[in-house]
């Protein structure tokens, strides 16, 4: 990717199309991430809806130990959204490029670091998987704080029932029917909405799928390529921080 692109689209200067373009990477990582991830821990951990009702359902029937893994993995979701809120704030304080590629380059670290914990999980290993679900939720808090900040809430990328439902209220302004011409406002869908929202859904399902066949190809190994993206997404304002500190203390 061309350094400048890579340096506007995760660098502390935002742009709307550097927002999308963004949320579309991000996405695909989050579905490869997500499907992949249920092929090693039999469980989805990019949305907390499910966990929530898992837990619910695990207390009423009984199985406290399930309900508590479930309220581990909530509760790691959290975690991961409020690392990123420090991480933000800490470089917004102190006027740093990589105020979001910070939580991007420590998701890619994360990644790594679940591929490590491969070998133990092809055990089962009863301590090693409810730690490898709140990695990977952990994660999914991570991203999808980053681009709820940068985007102000308007992009989401770790799961589809928000976007879908934005999708469907402007399938219902389409389908309106206007039938004073002179009214105000006139109902009409944002199309310009529709194809951001589109995409990021396809992005989502594409990296799903690619992210189960190399998984079930590749195993462990298939979280190279997804840290690979985030890394390289993540390291130009990283890179430009490091270049400021080093010649501010040439200047000194």
């Amino acid at each position: 990717m061309p350094i400048n692109y890579v340096r506007r689209l995760t660098g502390r200067q935002r742009a709307a199309q550097s927002n999308r373009h963004l949320g579309v990477a991000l996405a695909f990582v989050a579905g490869a991430a997500n499907a992949g991830g249920f092929l090693a821990v039999k469980q989805y951990t990019s949305h907390m809806t499910g966990i929530v009702s898992a837990a619910a359902d695990n207390l009423a029937l009984g199985a406290i130990e399930a309900a508590a893994d479930c309220a581990g993995a909530l509760l790691s979701f959290l975690a991961g959204a409020a690392c990123t809120a420090l991480l933000v704030n800490f470089a917004r304080r102190r006027q740093l490029h990589s105020e979001f590629a910070l939580p991007l380059m420590l998701e890619a670290l994360l990644l790594l670091a679940f591929g490590v914990m491969g070998a133990r999980l092809q055990a089962i290993d009863v301590l090693v998987l409810p730690a490898a679900v709140m990695l990977l939720c952990f994660m999914m808090g991570l991203q999808n704080a980053v681009i709820t900040k940068l985007s102000r809430a308007e992009i989401r990328t770790t799961h589809v029932t928000g976007i879908v439902t934005d999708l469907g209220i402007e399938a219902g302004k389409a389908l309106y029917w206007n039938r004073d011409p002179q009214a105000v406002p006139r109902v009409a869908a944002d199309w310009g909405r529709v194809a951001v929202l589109s995409s990021l859904v396809g992005a989502f399902f594409v990296g799903g799928v690619a992210g189960a066949l190399s998984f079930s190809r590749f195993g462990f190994a298939a979280t190279l390529p997804l840290a690979a993206i985030l890394v390289g997404m993540a390291i130009v304002p990283i890179i430009d921080d490091l270049r400021d500190r080093a010649r501010a203390r040439a200047g000194a």
